[in-house]
């Protein structure tokens, strides 16, 4: 499990680091400063993401079955959250509105919240 979530976590990275630098040069020519700006949030939390996915992967704090739930929660949050609010801000360069699909945005960072507090219930329930 270790394994898998530190490969996601630099996948998630990575892309991170990629549709970041796509953002801020790719994509300033086409849509408004405020759509990059949303963009760059998507970016933001993919990454802020990869790195608590980094955590998760290392740490003998919890439970395997803690880490697998930490990990769906997250990928599929991140999924969510981030692709949607990469595809809402550049929805002017598609012919499909993707803003039929914003709602799962807020799913998407349901998600998130679920696998910090996943996190937070474990580390609580720890023993000393």
């Amino acid at each position: 499990m270790d394994r898998k979530t530190i490969a996601i976590a630099a996948i998630l990275g990575a892309t991170g680091i990629m549709l970041g630098a796509f953002g801020a040069h790719g994509l300033k020519k086409l849509i408004e400063p405020e759509q990059i700006a949303t963009f760059d949030t998507g970016v933001k939390y993919q990454i802020y993401h990869a790195l608590f996915l980094l955590f998760v992967g290392t740490t003998s704090m919890l439970t395997e079955k803690a880490k697998k739930t930490i990990l769906t929660l997250t990928t599929i949050g991140v999924f969510f959250f981030s692709g949607s609010i990469y595809f809402l801000s550049c929805n002017s360069l598609f012919s499909f509105d993707f803003k039929t699909i914003g709602f799962i945005t807020p799913v998407g960072g349901l998600l998130l919240i679920c696998a910090w507090v996943v996190l937070f219930l474990q580390i609580m329930k720890r023993k000393q």
